[in-house]
């Protein structure tokens, strides 16, 4: 939470003030085609005046690159089988960009938000060429991964088989606390005619999950409302970021096997796979007896792929976001 907020509006711009060029890219802004994303942001960044050329290269369907045969970098008799991939396209725009980057002498900072996509399997051929280029460029090109799912960063720079195996070190990223709540406070006191008290802004940042974008809306409330007062503000935020967030649509677009263990996950269960899980879903799907073994492991699977949950050890899940884990709590 506040990561990007923090890249964009603090690091990025300490980076700047110390000679470093920033190139920032989130894979989410076009996550079907993450190698575009980043191979354009690098030409904006390193070569601007090539971009036009580069993303025209990028957009062109594919039947027009190979009936002109004009795609630098590929040999003609192998240019089919090239194309056949357009994340391999992508990797040879990257080439020509790290080669106008290697003529320049500014240091840059490569920042990708949401890194977690580079991990898809349909992007292992673009993510190892990124590798590449960046392994030979370390000492000019520092990278900084971000992203919101823990448990696919890990697989990405933990399992020998990713192509980003052991390249960077994990680190978890601090969550806001007690003296952002303070430094909030202190500023609806100095614009506020009735000051809001640090223990029920305490109490509020802790029933709406520790969460910075919630606990905003609850100032904003509170501001503009001032009669409502402290509860009143809190439980408008409530119902309004815990019923209109999305929750029942990303819990009824689940599976039925998946719907119970998340439901079990938020519960506290730690016996995901055995007799009981398997019964409880199986009695969802109006089965008289438990399902397979695989049901249940199938359904984990998805929902970590989907960043729902986070695998913190052998049979231990826990909800990437608090607020849909005390939703599912409380549904009806």
């Amino acid at each position: 939470m506040g990561k990007t907020e923090f890249l964009v509006q603090d690091f990025i711009p300490a980076a700047e003030a110390k000679g470093y060029a920033c190139v920032y890219v989130n894979l989410w802004d076009l996550k079907d085609d993450p190698a575009t994303a980043l191979v354009s942001a690098l030409h904006k960044a390193i070569e601007p005046k090539s971009f036009a050329k580069a993303w025209e290269r990028l957009k062109t369907p594919l039947k027009k690159i190979k009936a002109s045969g004009k795609v630098a970098g590929l040999a003609e008799a192998g240019i089919e089988a090239e194309l056949a991939d357009k994340g391999r396209l992508a990797g040879t725009l990257l080439m020509d960009v790290m080669t106008a980057f290697d003529k320049t002498k500014i240091p840059v900072i490569l920042i990708i938000d949401e890194a977690q996509v580079l991990a898809n399997a349909e992007n292992a051929v673009f993510a190892h060429a990124l590798r590449a280029a960046l392994d030979i460029r370390r000492e000019r090109i520092k990278v900084l991964f971000a992203g919101s799912s823990e448990a696919t960063l890990r697989r990405m720079f933990g399992r020998s088989s990713e192509p980003f195996y052991n390249w960077a070190a994990l680190e978890p990223f601090q969550l806001l606390g007690k003296e952002f709540v303070t430094a909030m406070v202190e500023k609806v006191t100095s614009i506020a005619r009735n000051p809001l008290a640090l223990a029920d802004a305490l109490a509020a940042f802790d029933e709406l999950k520790q969460t910075p974008l919630f606990f905003r809306l609850y100032l904003d409330r509170y501001l503009t409302n001032p009669f409502e007062g402290a509860q009143g503000a809190l439980n408008f935020t409530k119902e309004h970021v815990f019923n209109n967030m999305g929750f029942e649509k990303q819990w009824d677009d689940l599976l039925p096997a998946d719907q119970v263990l998340l439901a079990m996950i938020a519960e506290g269960a730690s016996d995901l796979q055995g007799s009981e899980a398997r019964g409880r879903i199986g009695a969802s799907l109006g089965l008289e007896k438990p399902v397979a073994a695989a049901t249940p492991q199938n359904a984990l699977r998805r929902l970590a792929d989907k960043n729902i949950v986070t695998r913190i050890d052998r049979g231990n899940y826990q909800f990437e976001d608090e607020a849909f884990a005390d939703w599912v709590r409380h549904r009806e």
